[in-house]
């Protein structure tokens, strides 16, 4: 049967390094048989974080998040879905603002405050976590792993590719003021060394998400 793999795009640059993360791993995707559907947040509909109003939490709603605005159908397809593919850059040592309102309500939906089964997702959704930073990567372990630790319980299973000293611009020079907290051309050359590599793993991380 053909697996149904959900990427989320949590960055608002196409043709850029998160983007072109989570494409590698749509294809890897693909490459395994799986039917992928993309949704990218900042072209969506207006819609909030969670709003606190617990209506999740009626036994009626379990595991639904009943807020109807643009997340809607991305908590939907989610839900039903037999992967989730998610990239978002750093921002400020974080993850997106609309990364993290995606990431609120796809938990929430699924904490019950109840010590025994503290937890209603009933049909794990394997994740892969993408994330980019112009920062080195060494810096995002405590990050990382507490995203990679409660997607794991509330969501289902999840591995994390982190691609680091990213590339920001084709021309540096072209910049009002000098950015001179780093080297432009070392940002290019591994741009053009290790980038490949980690869009390689992407295709890798991708695939076996959906076989």
């Amino acid at each position: 049967m053909e697996k149904k793999i959900i990427s989320v795009n949590a960055g608002p640059r196409r043709g850029w390094n998160t983007d072109t993360l989570i494409t590698e791993a749509e294809n890897g995707a693909h490459s395994a048989g799986a039917e992928v559907e993309r949704f990218d947040l900042f072209r969506l509909e207006k819609y909030t974080g969670c709003i606190s109003c617990f209506g999740c939490k009626k036994e009626k709603n379990r595991g639904h998040c009943i807020c109807r605005d643009g997340l809607a159908p991305v908590l939907d397809a989610i839900r039903a879905s037999d992967g989730l593919i998610i990239g978002s850059p750093n921002y400020l040592s974080e993850l997106t603002a609309s990364f993290r309102a995606l990431y609120e309500r796809l938990i929430f939906q699924n904490l019950t405050y109840n010590a025994e089964t503290p937890c209603c997702n009933e049909r794990p959704v394997p994740v892969l976590l993408i994330m980019t930073s112009n920062a080195p990567d060494t810096g995002y372990l405590n990050l990382l792993n507490n995203y990679q630790q409660t997607l794991s319980r509330f969501v289902g299973p999840t591995k994390v590719l982190v691609s680091g000293d990213t590339l920001q611009l084709r021309d540096y020079s072209k910049t009002d003021w000098p950015w001179s907290f780093f080297d432009p051309e070392e940002k290019k050359r591994r741009h053009e060394t290790v980038f490949p590599e980690e869009r390689r793993r992407a295709y890798a991380m991708g695939k076996a998400l959906a076989e």
